[in-house]
């Protein structure tokens, strides 16, 4: 089933559609009728799942911020910051990728919004233009592991973890990455100098320029504090900050005069259009984890996984590299959803942390939207990236920062008391 639905979608077919219809076939030869009786319960627990409500709703919160404004002006703030230094530049946009991933969540927000406003200034400065495009996607990405992200959401609905749990214990291993890409960008501008050079004496901030920049990150920054502060408190669950991040979002947008009906509509529609497409791929997710598992599948992968080599280790690098493989072909929601479901018996049979596994995948997933030929931060900076700028820069500009996520990866492998710190 499994290799089919791969096959599928190299020939284009729609990822949702794709795994529903594949799970038709081989469940009417597999069984008959009476097992499509259980899809409609299967789909009831979707809908009144409280937990995934969440997803919608940080989803709009992060649209939100970014169309009214509120990233571009942390952007361009966090420039003004750190662009006297030499990597600056690069540094500002790793550290508002950061605060864009705690404020959005939505990956292809936050690339499209610095490959829009950091990028040029950047290529201005005279950046490499590989390093440019390399740091403007892996910032975008940051999403994918800095709460709230909505991955770390799906992976706790499917390990039957606390959504809470999770957040906490991926505070460190994000802060981690965000530290290996500043350190990386600093690296690259001290030994090689033109590559990321400093913004001239002239265009250097004044100590007014200095307070408006921080008084331009306090709002959202508050806001993400607050809206994280309640789950990781257990004050709230994270559906209900996601409702108050939301309303928040509106009241930032409110107080900067960029409210406007033309723009709540726009963000409607698009988290309508987006919600819709992780949910309709996770309706036929479901429906392929049924077949799979009515007519065996789970018992198959069980057993195999109990003979392999190594153990749990075994076990647990043997996974990273198939995750790590299949994000060249598919989205994180599709491994989220389908592989990761079919793997999870085995944690329990191995005896291991579900929460540790999950922040792994996390991580792993991350590289899913830099590597080709299907990244789809990739595709986000190429639409708005100058048409001077190659599709090959961009490539070769997330090589290092792939490199960097893995060892993040090994490094949270390695040390797994790393997502207990806040536990």
């Amino acid at each position: 089933m499994f290799v089919v639905c791969l096959l599928m979608l190299t020939l284009g077919y729609p990822v949702a559609f794709t795994f529903a219809g594949v799970s038709v076939f081989f469940g009417l030869y597999a069984e008959g009728l009476d097992l499509f009786m259980l899809i409609a319960y299967r789909l009831y627990a979707i809908m009144t799942n409280i937990t995934l409500m969440a997803v919608p709703l940080f989803i709009f919160m992060g649209l939100v911020l970014e169309r009214s404004g509120i990233a571009e002006r942390m952007l361009e703030s966090m420039g003004l910051l750190f662009g006297h230094i030499r990597g600056g530049l690069a540094v500002s946009t790793v550290v508002v990728g950061m605060l864009l991933a705690a404020s959005t969540g939505v990956v292809g927000a936050s690339v499209v919004t610095m490959g829009l406003i950091a990028l040029p200034v950047m290529l201005k400065y005279n950046y490499n233009q590989q390093l440019a495009c390399g740091v403007i996607c892996a910032s975008g990405t940051l999403g994918q592991i800095i709460p709230p992200s909505i991955v770390l959401i799906i992976l706790a609905d499917v390990l039957h973890q606390p959504v809470g749990d999770f957040y906490r214990a991926a505070l460190l291993p994000g802060l981690l990455l965000v530290l290996l890409y500043i350190i990386y960008c600093l690296a690259a501008a001290y030994f090689k100098r033109d590559t990321a050079p400093a913004i001239p004496r002239a265009s250097r901030i004044s100590s007014k320029q200095f307070w408006q920049a921080l008084l331009a990150i306090t709002p959202a920054l508050t806001l993400v504090m607050v809206v994280l502060g309640t789950v990781i408190t257990g004050i709230a669950t994270p559906t209900e900050s996601a409702a108050m991040g939301t309303v928040g979002a509106i009241i930032l947008a409110v107080l900067g005069g960029n409210l406007r009906v033309s723009m709540l509509h726009q963000v409607a529609m698009e988290t309508t259009k987006i919600s819709a497409m992780v949910f309709t791929i996770l309706a036929g997710a479901t429906f392929f984890s049924m077949v799979f598992t009515y007519t065996g599948g789970d018992d198959a992968v069980e057993r195999i996984m109990e003979y392999l080599p190594g153990g749990q280790w075994g076990f647990v690098v043997l996974m990273m590299i198939v995750i790590f493989l299949l994000g060249f072909f598919i989205d994180f929601v599709e491994i989220a959803y389908i592989f990761v479901p079919m793997i999870a018996p085995v944690l329990l049979k191995l005896d291991i942390d579900p929460l540790w596994f999950g922040i792994l995948v996390a991580l792993n997933l991350q590289a899913s939207f830099l590597t080709p030929p299907f990244g789809f931060s990739l595709f986000y900076l190429r639409g708005v990236a100058p048409v001077s700028l190659g599709t090959l820069h961009i490539y070769r500009g997330v090589i290092p920062f792939i490199i960097l996520q893995l060892i993040g990866l090994v490094i949270v492998m390695m040390f797994p008391d790393i997502v207990r710190v806040f536990l």
